[in-house]
């Protein structure tokens, strides 16, 4: 289980953490596997690209949990 802290700004979109986290080599892939089902937030597969992440969410991709921590 990975942790993501939100510094900053008080929520990240799923297609940028991806891409921060290198899941993701580009903000195209990583919108393509969001869009194809390959990501869940909080337990269920979630297809906006730029769904809003807030401290407490919880993204599954390819094995791997990330928690989004706050500051």
């Amino acid at each position: 289980m990975k942790s993501f802290t939100l510094s900053d700004y008080p929520y990240i979109q799923l297609n940028q953490l991806l891409k921060l986290l290198n899941l993701a080599e580009t903000g195209g892939e990583a919108n393509l596997m969001i869009t194809e089902g390959k990501v869940k937030v909080n337990g269920t597969v979630e297809l906006q690209k730029r769904k809003k992440l807030y401290p407490g969410d919880k993204v599954d991709f390819n094995g791997e949990i990330i928690v989004i921590a706050p500051e």
